[in-house]
């Protein structure tokens, strides 16, 4: 069983789900990807402990106030690669950013291969099913380019500008533009 309850912010309504009194999703409204929960028996249960601590981290962070990832218990849903790039997205320091080619060199040491596909982990950043609290909004292209945040491109400038990243040397792609 699933458990879900939402969490106003200052960019839109955001769904909270939990099993196991564990946090398994923090998805902003309008994103891509909401995971294994969309089709599952779920129940609205606002009140759950790990609910009320996520609200508070949800709370401090808005706030500006650089609440630490370990405060909450979570477990998130995926593969072990993807699982391999969300540890590594939980390292990005607030208000830092980081390449997708830097994270797949990252993961390819850690997988003991000379090479790791950008575009591999390009999609298990935009899978992650905890938005914000693992700070996938903190992946930016090689050049650059402010591309591939699932809940839109708007709400990943919106985040980083909270966080009060240099954004002078970024750009967003013009539609139909290949990088």
């Amino acid at each position: 069983m699933f458990y879900i309850s939402h969490y106003s912010s200052p960019m839109g309504l955001i769904t909270l789900a939990s099993q196991h009194n564990k946090l398994i999703g923090a998805w902003i409204e309008g994103q891509k990807y909401f995971g294994q929960i969309v089709n599952a028996t779920k129940q609205e249960k606002s009140n759950l402990a790990i609910f009320n601590q996520t609200k508070k981290w949800l709370d401090d962070y808005f706030l500006g106030k650089k609440p630490s990832i370990k405060q909450l218990s979570l477990a998130p849903q995926g593969s072990a690669f993807r699982h391999m790039v969300w540890d590594i997205l939980a390292q990005i320091p607030y208000g830092e950013v980081i390449t997708y080619g830097d994270i797949a060199k990252q993961v390819a040491l850690q997988c003991n291969k000379p090479h790791m596909s950008s575009q591999a982990v390009g999609g298990a950043v935009g899978h992650n099913p905890l938005s914000i609290i693992i700070p996938c909004h903190r992946v930016i292209g090689a050049n650059g380019n402010l591309t591939g945040y699932a809940g839109g491109i708007d709400k990943k400038i919106w985040l980083l500008q909270h966080e009060r990243v240099d954004m002078q040397n970024f750009f967003t792609p013009k539609k139909g533009t290949t990088i």
